[in-house]
C-alpha cells in the first residue's frame, strides 16, 4: 500500500515509447487489411505498451463508484436534494442502478466508496470498499471545500484502493462517482486547470434550465474569484482542495494509484474527467495510462475534450455518471486485447496478403 502521496507520484512513470513499433507489427500481421479495426487496434497497442510489452489483458475488471456531498448544494446548482447522494449509495449496494447493470453485462466486478457523504457511516456492505474521509465539503463559493490535508487523505484512499486491487489480481480499472452538486465543482476544476470560462462549459447537471444554468456559472466564476490565489500558486492539490470534492479527490487518486500500479484505467464522464485532469496536473504520465470513455453530453465537455487532446471512445450521449461509461469502454479494452492475443496471423491461418 501506499504511504503517502510522494510515494504515489514517485511510482509513476510513462510507458515506454518504444513499444508501439512492435505493437503495431504485430497488429499489421494479423489477417484483415492495416489499420482496418480502428480505434481497436490503438486501444490494443496502449495496452501493450502500458503491460511492458506482454500480451495485453484487462480481466478481471473493477469499476469503483466513489459517493461524497457538496456544500456547494446550498448554493441550488441542482434540482435534486442532497439526501438522493444517500439514497443512490444504498441503490448501487441493492443492484438497482444503471451501474449495477451494465456492470453485470460486461461481467465487471463492482465497489462503492463513500468517501465523504453526509450523515451516520452505512451500515457494512461487501460491495463497500475503503472508509470515509469526511462527511461531505465545505461550500466552496464561500471557503476552501476541504483542508489539503482531508484532500491528500482522499487522494491517498484512491491510490490505496488501485495498489488493493492490483494485489488482488485486478487487471484494469473504471472510474464512477455519486454527488448531488458535483457537477460544479467539476466545472471549477476544469475553469481552473484547463484555463477554461465558466459561462462557456456549465451545463444542466441533473436538469437545470437556462436560468439555473446562468446562477450555477456564476457560483462556479464567484469560487474562481475567491480562489484566485490558490489557483494563482499553480499548486495541483491545493487547487483541488479548495474546489474538488471528497469523491473527486479520491477518483484522482484512484487514476494516480492505477498508473502507479501500471494498470489501465477507463475514466468515466464529466466528473470523473474532472478528477482525471487534476490527477495529470498531479502527475503528467498518468495520461499514458487513462483512457477517456465517452463524450458526455454536458455542453461544456466538447471543450474539455479539446483542451485535454483525447477523443473519448464512445459518444452515446451518456450524462448518468455512475461509472456507466467506464463499463462499456472497459468491455472496448477488453476486445481490443482479444484482438491482439486471440486473432490468427497471415501465416498462421494460411491467407495471403501479409508483410
Amino acid at each position: 500500500m501506499f504511504a503517502s502521496l510522494d510515494e504515489v507520484c514517485a511510482a509513476i512513470a510513462p510507458v515506454d515509447a518504444g513499444l508501439f513499433p512492435a505493437a503495431q507489427a504485430h497488429l499489421d500481421n494479423l489477417t484483415k487489411p492495416r489499420g482496418s479495426l480502428g480505434r481497436l487496434e490503438e486501444v490494443a497497442a496502449r495496452l501493450f505498451a502500458i503491460g511492458g510489452g506482454k500480451p495485453p489483458g484487462v480481466d478481471p475488471a473493477r469499476v469503483y463508484v466513489c459517493a461524497g456531498d457538496h456544500g456547494v448544494a446550498a448554493e441550488g446548482v441542482s434540482l435534486f436534494p442532497q439526501a438522493v447522494t444517500r439514497q443512490m449509495v444504498a441503490n448501487f449496494l441493492a443492484g438497482g442502478a444503471g451501474i449495477n447493470v451494465l456492470a453485470d453485462t460486461a461481467g465487471i466486478d463492482l465497489r462503492v466508496v463513500d468517501a465523504g457523504c453526509l450523515g451516520e457511516p452505512f451500515a457494512p456492505h461487501p460491495r463497500f470498499a475503503g472508509a470515509r474521509v469526511a462527511s461531505g465539503t465545505a461550500n466552496l463559493a464561500a471557503e476552501a471545500a476541504m483542508r489539503r490535508e482531508t484532500c491528500e487523505k482522499a487522494l491517498l484512499l484512491g491510490a490505496s484502493l488501485a495498489g488493493q486491487a492490483a494485489a488482488e489480481g485486478i487487471m484494469a480499472l473504471g472510474t464512477g462517482d455519486m454527488g448531488i452538486a458535483n457537477t460544479t465543482p467539476s466545472t471549477a476544476l476544469f475553469c481552473a486547470y484547463l484555463g477554461l470560462a465558466p459561462e462557456d462549459i456549465t451545463g444542466p447537471g441533473t436538469g437545470l434550465d437556462a436560468a439555473g444554468v446562468r446562477r450555477k456559472a456564476g457560483v462556479v466564476a464567484k469560487a474562481l474569484r475567491l480562489h484566485g490565489a490558490v489557483l494563482a500558486s499553480g499548486d495541483p492539490v491545493a487547487i483541488l482542495a479548495a474546489l474538488g470534492g471528497l469523491e473527486i479527490a479520491c477518483l484522482a487518486g484512484l487514476i494516480l494509484g492505477a498508473a502507479a500500479r501500471k494498470l489501465p484505467i477507463a475514466v468515466d464522464g464529466f466528473i470523473s474527467t474532472a478528477a482525471y485532469v487534476a490527477a495529470r496536473a498531479i502527475a503528467p504520465a498518468v495520461a499514458d495510462y487513462a483512457f477517456v470513455s465517452h463524450a458526455s453530453a454536458e455542453p461544456g465537455y466538447a471543450a474539455v475534450a479539446d483542451a485535454l487532446g483525447q477523443k473519448p471512445l464512445l459518444d452515446l450521449g451518456l450524462r448518468l455518471g455512475e461509472g456507466t461509461g467506464a463499463v462499456l469502454a472497459l468491455f472496448l479494452l477488453r476486445a481490443g486485447a482479444n484482438i491482439y492475443n486471440k486473432m490468427a496471423t497471415f501465416a498462421v491461418a494460411g491467407v495471403d496478403g501479409g508483410a
